[in-house]
């Protein structure tokens, strides 16, 4: 589990060279790992851990390269397809399992990500399914939850649609643009690290204010 831990880190740190050295072996079938990886993260929530901003970030600076197999205008219909596919794949197994999610403990459902992603929807409403696109974890569970809820497909589907598409070309631009800018690509490891932090900053801003909320609380009793 901890040799397992150690490489999921190196892989997402140094997420350029390990998908260099991807396309370098499977040339045109890294377009296949690309879309298995988006569409595991947000298709299955026993997966949060697989890399997403960061992934497409990658894709995109590699495809501004010269000299690769690997198309922009391919990559971004490409993982939009594999983002919806997995989002839906997500709200339909929790369609199937239901609000017994909530009354079971299931070993590989943590019951943490659970419940904050049932919160995050009780702040937010049905424009989770939007905003959780660019949340690590929660974009995972937000499908499932969507799914054991009462949300109709055909609003699902059109939030996640939106969500999708502004995910998948707003990072993988990102990285066709600006990747290969020398500054960025000699610092690409704290390019990644600076899209993690951004990613989860909204779940360490609402960790803190409930964390001050609980204790504002205790203070008053």
């Amino acid at each position: 589990m901890l040799d397992l831990l150690k490489f999921l880190v190196d892989f997402i740190l140094h997420i350029d060279k390990h998908l260099l050295q991807i396309v370098s072996d499977y040339q045109t079938w890294t377009y296949l790992i690309l879309f298995a990886i988006i569409f595991m993260e947000t298709g299955f929530v026993v997966t949060p851990f697989l890399p997403g901003d960061s992934l497409l970030f990658a894709a995109g600076t590699i495809a501004a390269m010269t000299g690769n197999p690997l198309n922009i205008g391919v990559i971004v219909p490409l993982l939009i397809a594999a983002a919806f596919l997995g989002d839906n794949t997500n709200y339909f197994i929790g369609k199937f399992l239901g609000h017994q999610v909530y009354e079971k403990n299931y070993r590989l459902i943590k019951r943490k990500y659970l419940d904050q992603t049932h919160q995050f929807y009780e702040k937010h409403g049905r424009i989770t399914i939007i905003i959780a696109r660019f949340i690590p974890i929660i974009r995972t569970f937000a499908p499932f939850v969507a799914g054991v809820g009462t949300m109709q497909y055909i609003r699902f589907v059109s939030f996640s649609i939106l969500g999708n598409i502004l995910w998948v070309t707003l990072f993988s631009l990102a990285g066709y643009f600006f990747g290969n800018i020398p500054f960025i690509k000699n610092n690409f490891t704290l390019a990644i690290l600076a899209i993690i932090f951004v990613s989860i900053l909204p779940m360490i801003v609402a960790g803190v204010r409930k964390y001050l909320e609980n204790r504002k609380l205790k203070s008053t009793k």
